[in-house]
């Protein structure tokens, strides 16, 4: 014979542990979604930097060349 407490402790183990793999699942996703988002804005300060950069060189050779010239 079956105690009733005996089998709602079970049931509520079990609810326990598929919330806590549910939250594991969430949390890994978002760490994804943010090293993605990271990966992302390194390549835009990249771009920028690189254009300013090209933007500079053009602007000083350009002043060399009037001066020289």
């Amino acid at each position: 014979m079956k105690k009733n407490n005996q089998e709602t402790i079970l049931l509520e183990k079990d609810t326990l542990k598929n919330k806590d793999q549910e939250l594991n699942k969430i949390k890994t996703t978002n760490v994804n979604i943010l090293l993605n988002r990271v990966r992302l804005d390194q390549k835009k300060s990249f771009r920028k930097r690189l254009f300013f950069s090209f933007l500079l060189i053009i602007l000083i050779s350009s002043i060399f060349v009037y001066f020289v010239i």
